[in-house]
């Protein structure tokens, strides 16, 4: 890509909607996290990336609505994993890629999310996920929206994994450091607020 080019228009994707079973059920996405919901640091983020900014969130659409272009929901009411939020927002994108991300990974910075688009932008055909070490990250990712049916198709036959349907569409890496911090997932109680080490 040339230094020259646009960034790769994209609509993105939020991903809010699960049960927050390691939070206690608590709705991740508004938990606090340094004074502010994580919602939040993921919209300053992005905002100014898209005018297309979809989340997915199965509660409390109310509290989400002002982060938002769009809310989707799951179309079944028994929680079914991300992929049903993908599924969702694929439905609505209005540009050619959805790039996506969940609501638990605040550290993520605009250096990633510009390595995502311009590897993308080299890939325009296939899906893109990061990878760290040998581990997928299936829900940082973008996906071209012409991949739904196929999305859709996988979704019916019964896989539920983001990841084994992107790697079967042919998935491309944008390969990160094994370690890297941005990519630091505050899934828990204690890493959303690890507590202070007692000294001796």
């Amino acid at each position: 890509m040339s230094l020259n080019s646009p960034p790769l228009p994209c609509s993105i994707l939020l991903l809010a909607g699960g049960r927050g079973q390691r939070m206690g059920g608590q709705d991740k996405g508004l938990l606090d996290w340094h004074g502010q919901p994580l919602i939040a640091h993921l919209h300053r983020l992005v905002r100014p990336l898209t005018d297309d900014l979809i989340i997915s969130c199965n509660r409390n659409q109310p509290q989400y609505a002002p982060f938002a272009d769009h809310l989707v929901g799951d179309d079944r009411p028994d929680f079914p994993g991300p992929l049903a939020g993908i599924r969702a927002g694929l439905a609505v994108a209005r540009h050619k890629h959805l790039l996506v991300l969940p609501c638990d990974v605040p550290h993520i910075d605009q250096r990633l999310l510009a390595d995502l688009r311009a590897t993308a932008q080299r890939n325009l055909q296939h899906p893109l996920m990061v990878r760290h070490g040998v581990f997928w990250e299936p829900l940082l990712c973008v996906i071209p929206t012409c991949l739904r049916d196929d999305i859709e198709q996988a979704w019916q036959a019964g896989e539920r994994s983001p990841r084994q349907i992107m790697l079967a569409l042919g998935a491309k890496a944008l390969v990160c450091p094994a370690n890297d911090p941005r990519l630091a997932n505050l899934n828990t109680p204690g890493l959303l607020h690890p507590q202070p080490s007692v000294s001796e």
